[in-house]
């Protein structure tokens, strides 16, 4: 079976109902035992070019593929930025507020670098508006469900969060070697669940979902 392709048909209209750009939002690490949820974003405008060849849905991709096409996914797009909340975050605060609060960071980085964010439409992947309910001025955003699969902005801002998060868990890796981070990414495989009953919790560990997997 064919794998879709993203498209900018969602983006476009918002653009022509009066958008000055488009923001895509997409989170990457929600169910990860261990190290950060991340929330990608990739602005786009109506003078975009064709999407890359290739980009896709981060979860459609290999690690190899989302490497060589997060440089090409963040040349794309005119601005992008990664958010982060920490595990520690996500134990005191659970982890619905911190991908509003990682997503409120990632707009914090755009806005910085000059994006017009209330002039902007934000296009969430999901049926959850997340994003507003973290932010103080509510913003114009709007859900999609599989917009990570179906619209470039998306899938762009989804690799440019997923290879920030594993290099990040890649380099906590070289740090811990015991617990698998380069290969499991901080995900629930069965070396990574042995590795925790041997070793015990690290920092890094999301320690109130520890004691619900137990």
């Amino acid at each position: 079976m064919a794998v879709a392709e993203p498209t900018l048909e969602i983006e476009h209209a918002l653009l022509l109902a009066g958008a000055r750009t488009v923001i895509g939002c997409d989170e990457v690490g929600r169910g990860a035992l261990a190290g950060p949820v991340a929330v990608g974003v990739a602005v786009i405008d109506a003078g975009i070019a064709a999407i890359p060849a290739g980009l896709r849905d981060s979860k459609l991709l290999s690690e190899p593929r989302r490497e060589a096409l997060e440089p090409l996914a963040k040349a794309w797009v005119l601005h992008s930025a990664v958010g982060l909340a920490s595990a520690r975050e996500v134990d005191e605060l659970g982890i619905i507020a911190c991908l509003g609060l990682a997503g409120k960071r990632a707009l914090t980085a755009l806005h910085e670098a000059g994006v017009d964010i209330t002039g902007s439409v934000v296009l969430l992947d999901g049926n959850d508006d997340w994003l507003n309910k973290a932010l103080s001025t509510p913003l114009n955003v709007v859900t999609r469900v599989k917009a990570d699969r179906d619209c470039g902005s998306v899938a762009a801002a989804s690799v440019i969060a997923k290879v920030h998060r594993d290099r990040l868990m890649i380099d906590a890796h070289a740090e811990t070697p015991g617990y698998g981070w380069a290969g499991n990414k901080g995900y629930g495989s069965a070396a990574h669940m042995s590795a925790i009953a041997e070793l015990g919790a690290h920092d890094l560990h999301r320690k109130s979902w520890l004691k619900i997997s137990a």
